[in-house]
C-alpha cells in the first residue's frame, strides 16, 4: 500500500504494508539511521521521534497510524546548526556509548516544548521512559536544565 509521509519537512512516498512500524520505515526505507532500535516494545525510548511535536516510540507506531509530520534527530536542528539540546549534549559531555542519545534528545525536546522551564522532578518524570545503560542521567538533566535556563 502506498503512503505519503512528511519527515523532517520533506514528503516521502513509501509502498509498504500498513502495519510496518515507523522505525523500520525511517531506517530501512528512508535511510534515516539516527533513530535507533532498542527493545521493540516501547520500553527503552531509543526510537523516540516526534509526530506533530509529540514524542512517540517509533517501534510501536504502524505506518498507517502516522497522523502528522514526523521529526527525527536528523531534522531537529537546522541544516547548518545544531539544535540547542544537541549542543548542550556536547557541552555537558552527556554520551558515553551514545546509542540511546537520539531518543533522549528527542524526548527532552518534547519536554521543553511543553514545559520551557522544567524542575528536576519534571525532567525526571518526562525522561523516565528513556533508558541510558551507561547511566548518564545526571548529565542529561544538567544539559536539559542548561537549555531551559538559556545557558
Amino acid at each position: 500500500m502506498a503512503f505519503t509521509l512528511t519527515v523532517n519537512g520533506t514528503p516521502h512516498e513509501v509502498d509498504l504494508p500498513e502495519d510496518v512500524p515507523l522505525l523500520w520505515v525511517l531506517r530501512d526505507q528512508l535511510n534515516m539511521t539516527g533513530t535507533k532500535y532498542g527493545c521493540g516494545v516501547a520500553s527503552c525510548g531509543t526510537c523516540t521521534v516526534h509526530i506533530d511535536g509529540e514524542a512517540v516510540r517509533a517501534c510501536q507506531v504502524p505506518l498507517a497510524d502516522v497522523w502528522g509530520e514526523v521529526t527525527t534527530i536528523e531534522g531537529l536542528g537546522q541544516p547548518d546548526a545544531l539544535h540547542k539540546l544537541q549542543q548542550a549534549w556536547i557541552d555537558h559531555q552527556v554520551p558515553q556509548c551514545g546509542y540511546c542519545q537520539s531518543g533522549q534528545i528527542m524526548q527532552a525536546a518534547a519536554l521543553l516544548s511543553e514545559q520551557p522551564n522544567p524542575s528536576d522532578d519534571d525532567i525526571d518524570a518526562a525522561m523516565s521512559g528513556n533508558i541510558c545503560r551507561c547511566g548518564t542521567y545526571d548529565r542529561i538533566r544538567a544539559a536539559i536544565k542548561s537549555v531551559a535556563e538559556g545557558a
